[in-house]
């Protein structure tokens, strides 16, 4: 027997997940994850981070620092010195959500291999259906 509608539409739903998701959807990002990751030690300038982040481009890397400095993710602190200097920082907002990432990542690390066993079972099992699609 089903449950009655309890008068929550989509549009609740999704007027209360928006600004998570938009969260989420910046802070999950393939370039923000990297930038936060190698930012997580201590300051670190842009050349720093555009040779330690494989495959970013310098148009990615400046879009992507500039919002997480819009967020308040990141710091930007500009030194006075020909040429200037300019190094970027997390914020403890940021470095609390290091360290959520670092769990995160830990918990990848410990389950690596059951996911693979998992993979290879379901695709042993599914290989037909796989070919075809």
């Amino acid at each position: 027997m089903t449950q009655p509608n309890s008068g929550v539409t989509s549009q609740v739903v999704n007027a209360h997940a928006c600004p998570v998701r938009e969260v989420l959807d910046r802070v999950a990002g393939k370039w923000s994850v990297q930038i936060l990751v190698a930012a997580s030690r201590g300051p670190i300038r842009f050349t720093e981070l555009e040779r330690g982040i494989e495959g970013i481009s310098r148009r990615m890397l400046t879009l992507t620092l500039r919002n997480l400095e819009r967020d308040g993710l990141v710091t930007r602190t500009v030194y006075p010195t020909v040429p200037p200097r300019v190094e970027y920082e997390l914020t403890p907002v940021a470095l609390e959500l290091h360290e959520t990432l670092q769990r995160l990542t830990d918990w990848a690390g410990h389950h690596r291999h059951y996911i693979a066993q998992s993979r290879a079972v379901y695709d042993a099992e599914h290989q037909p259906e796989l070919l075809d699609a």
